[in-house]
C-alpha cells in the first residue's frame, strides 16, 4: 500500500475557493482503480493548511491515477508543500 499525506498552504482567504476547485480531482481520484482513499480537508487550526491523506493498493495504481500533476491554475496557489509518500508494508486495522 502506498500512502500519501502531508499539507499544503494557500492563502487563508484562498483555501475554501481553492478546496472547491480541486472536488473534480477528489472524485476522480476516488473513483480511480486502486485508490482505497483521497482527501482533502481544511486544517483546524492553521487557516491557510489544507491536510492531505491519499491511500493507494500499489506504485502502478498511484502513477496511473497520478498523471501529469497539479492543472497550473491550481499549482500557483500554493504557497508552501509538504508531502510525502510512504511505501507500506501491513496494517493493523483498530
Amino acid at each position: 500500500m502506498i500512502i500519501v499525506c502531508g499539507h499544503l498552504l494557500v492563502d487563508a482567504d484562498d483555501r475554501g475557493d481553492y478546496l472547491d476547485g480541486c472536488r473534480e480531482v477528489v472524485a476522480r481520484g476516488r473513483a480511480a482503480e486502486g485508490c482505497l482513499d483521497f482527501a482533502l480537508s481544511p486544517d483546524l487550526l492553521v487557516p491557510g493548511r489544507i491536510n492531505i491523506l491519499e491511500r493507494w493498493t500499489s506504485r502502478a495504481a498511484l502513477d496511473a491515477f497520478r498523471g501529469s500533476g497539479t492543472p497550473d491554475d491550481q499549482q500557483s496557489r500554493i504557497r508552501a508543500a509538504s508531502v510525502a509518500e510512504y511505501d507500506v508494508a501491513g496494517q493493523t486495522l483498530l
